[in-house]
């Protein structure tokens, strides 16, 4: 494993590694411990974007790329939105027809409903809409992992080739939460609005469960961002899932990583 994660360290985008390289970076050993009382491998990490403060749990992990799988859906919308493929998020889509592997799947809906129960199906049926030379280029506006899609438009999120890694997940979810990305105002208000999470708290999240690095263990996502005080927090979380046991601990670990962390 470390080997492994010695060998994607150098995938880093440069720009990127500098700026976290400058910021101050905090150890969280409360983190540490919901970890370990979990059995779970992976990492968490929190900006505190207006301190430029990391605080991490596993901080070379949390410069390692897998593959976003669902959590790909945010700017999947946002490319939707921007090139005019969805008009809202309130349009509905059609999910394509055929066998889905979630019953609540097979449905029309739109993405204000799909990303909430993650609808695979609907969003490949929109990346396909989209193409893949309209994709390839609303994909070079901005830094996203890799930025890798390869030629297959419809699951390059989640078979590959595009990867990133937890930290650069919090820095463009840190440009869509403060409107800097190279998307319409509208098209980035709308998916905050699509991704706040039910509840008092300002908090915007996604999940993912995507392939992992080995065939025996995928990879499971919690990210988004939390409004604190008037201060904003991005962070993510990855960890490695044999079961799916371990996959339903994604949410419920972050959200308790947040309340030692007195975000949440």
């Amino acid at each position: 494993m470390m080997a492994s994660i010695r060998r994607c360290l150098p995938l880093l985008l440069v720009p990127l590694s500098l700026l976290a390289h400058a910021a101050e970076w905090k150890h969280s050993e409360k983190i540490d411990a919901l970890f370990a009382g979990e059995g779970v491998t992976g990492t968490f990490i929190v900006h505190d974007v207006a301190a430029d403060v990391y605080t991490v749990h596993d901080r070379q992990r949390a410069s390692v790329r897998f593959s976003p799988a669902s959590t790909f859906k945010i700017p999947n919308s946002l490319i939707g939105l921007d090139t005019g493929i969805v008009a809202t998020v309130d349009t509905v889509l059609p999910y394509g027809g055929g066998t889905t592997r979630r019953p609540e799947w097979a449905h029309d809906m739109s993405l204000r409903d799909a990303i909430k129960i993650s609808n695979v199906p609907l969003y490949q049926a929109m990346a396909r809409r989209i193409g893949i030379e309209r994709m390839r280029q609303s994909m070079r506006k901005f830094d996203y992992g890799n930025g890798d899609i390869g030629t297959q438009v419809d699951d390059f999120w989640l078979t590959g080739p595009l990867q990133i890694s937890a930290l650069e997940q919090t820095d463009f979810l840190r440009r869509l939460a403060q409107d800097q990305l190279p998307f319409s105002k509208a098209a980035m208000a709308a998916v905050r609005e699509i991704t706040r999470q039910e509840g008092a708290a300002d908090l915007h999240a996604k999940t993912g469960w995507g392939n992992g690095p080995r065939k025996d263990v995928d990879i499971g996502w919690w990210v988004g961002w939390i409004v604190k005080d008037g201060t904003l927090f991005t962070f993510a979380l990855n960890i490695d899932i044999a079961d799916d046991a371990t996959g339903a601990k994604r949410v419920p670990l972050g959200k308790a990583a947040l309340q030692a962390l007195g975000l949440l």
